[in-house]
C-alpha cells in the first residue's frame, strides 16, 4: 500500500477574470495559501495553458512547471473534459456543446470533431512533456438521448453507437499510449460513459486498451443510486485518477433522478461542498488506499449553495484529514515470532 497524494485542487471552476484567478502564476499562489499541495489543470484556457504549445515545446512546458513549483505546488493531471465532449456529438446536442469548441470550428461538426482530436492528441503529448502519468477527459456521446429504453431502442443501436465511438478514441488511446500515459474517463451523466456498464462495453469495444482508464469521482454514482464503494471494488485496477466530490440524493413524492427540469437548486440530486453532502468519504479512501491507489486526491469543487473560495477553504483540511498514512508494519507483529520451517511443520501435523 502507499498514502495517497495530496491534497490538490481542479482549477476549472476556480478560473475567472480578476487576480489572483486570471493567471496560472496568481491562483497557485491562492492554492498554496489554502493548503494545497497540487492543481490540476484545464487545458481550455490558453491564458493558463497553451496546450498546443505544451506538446510541441518541452522548454515552454517546462516554464509552466517552474511556476506551478515555484508556488510550492504539482502538476497533478492536465484536464480535456471540454473537448473529450467534442469527440462525439449526438447531433440533438450539436448546439448546446458548440461553445465548448474554438470559433473557427463552430458550427461545422465534422471539423469541431478534428479539432476535438487533435487537442486530446496533443494532450498526451503535453503530458509527457510535463512528466504526468494520467489525464482526464470525457468521453462524449452519441447515445445519451437513449439512456431510457422509450421508445424502444431498435436492435443492434447500442452495439453501432460502441463501434463507433471506440473507432474514433482509438487513434487517441495510440497516441496516449506511445507518450505513456493514461487516458481516464470521467463517468459521468450525459457521456455515454456513465456507469461501469457502459465503460465495459466501450472498452469491450477498444480490445480491451489498456490506456481506457478511470477517474472516481462518487458524487455522479449518488445521483444515480450506484453503489459507488462497490464500483471501487470492481474497477481499482482501471481507477488512475480521483475527484473529492461531494453529493446528495433526496428524492421526494414529486421529483427523483431525473429531476423534473429543475435546476441544481431544486433537484433531489445536487453536487455539495465538501462534507456538506452524503458521500461516505472514511469508506472511500480506506478502499482506494487498500487498492494502492497510486495518484492524487484532487478536490472538485460544484456547490448551488457555497461560495466556491469558502468550498476550496475547508476542501484542502477536508481532504488532508481524510488521506490516511499507510502503516509499515502490521499491528499484531508484537505477538509475532520468527520464522522457523521446523514449528511450521510441527503445527500442520507434518
Amino acid at each position: 500500500m502507499r498514502t495517497i497524494k495530496g491534497p490538490g485542487i481542479f482549477l476549472a471552476q476556480f478560473l475567472g477574470d480578476k487576480a489572483p484567478f486570471n493567471t496560472l502564476e496568481g491562483i497557485c499562489k491562492w492554492a498554496a495559501s489554502l493548503g494545497f499541495k497540487g492543481v490540476q489543470i484545464p487545458t481550455s484556457d490558453p491564458n493558463i495553458l497553451d496546450l498546443k504549445k505544451a506538446a510541441e515545446s518541452k522548454t515552454y512546458a517546462d516554464e509552466i512547471k517552474g511556476i506551478v513549483n515555484a508556488a510550492g505546488l504539482e502538476i497533478t493531471e492536465l484536464s480535456t473534459h471540454l473537448q473529450g465532449q467534442l469527440v462525439a456529438v449526438n447531433p440533438a446536442y450539436s448546439e448546446l456543446f458548440d461553445v465548448f469548441a474554438a470559433p473557427e470550428v463552430r458550427g461545422n461538426p465534422k471539423a469541431r470533431t478534428e479539432w476535438a482530436v487533435n487537442q486530446l492528441k496533443y494532450a498526451a503529448k503535453a503530458s509527457k512533456n510535463l512528466g504526468l502519468n494520467a489525464h482526464a477527459t470525457f468521453s462524449g456521446a452519441l447515445m445519451w438521448h437513449t439512456v431510457y429504453p422509450w421508445p424502444q431502442r431498435p436492435q443492434g443501436l447500442v452495439e453501432a453507437g460502441f463501434k463507433e465511438l471506440a473507432a474514433r478514441w482509438l487513434p487517441i488511446l495510440n497516441e496516449f499510449d506511445a507518450n505513456g500515459v493514461d487516458l481516464c474517463y470521467e463517468i459521468h451523466p450525459g457521456e455515454d460513459l456513465h456507469d461501469g456498464i457502459s465503460y465495459e462495453r466501450f472498452l469491450e469495444a477498444t480490445g480491451n486498451h489498456n490506456r481506457a482508464c478511470l477517474l472516481y469521482d462518487p458524487s455522479h454514482f449518488v445521483l444515480q443510486c450506484l453503489n459507488y464503494l462497490e464500483y471501487i471494488d470492481i474497477y481499482h485496477e482501471k481507477i488512475k485518477m480521483f475527484h473529492v466530490k461531494d453529493a446528495e440524493f433526496n428524492p421526494t413524492g414529486r421529483s427523483g433522478v431525473y429531476g423534473g427540469y429543475q435546476g441544481w437548486i431544486d433537484r433531489p440530486g445536487r453536487f455539495r461542498s465538501l462534507g456538506d453532502g452524503q458521500v461516505d468519504f472514511k469508506s472511500v479512501f480506506s478502499k482506494l488506499t487498500q487498492y494502492d491507489f497510486a495518484g492524487w486526491a484532487v478536490l472538485e469543487w460544484e456547490c448551488c449553495i457555497k461560495h466556491p473560495e469558502d468550498g476550496a477553504r475547508e476542501g484542502a483540511p477536508f481532504i488532508k484529514d481524510h488521506i490516511i498514512r499507510v502503516t509499515e508494519k502490521a499491528f499484531d507483529d508484537f505477538a509475532g515470532g520468527a520464522a522457523d520451517d521446523a514449528m511450521n511443520k510441527k503445527i500442520l501435523g507434518l
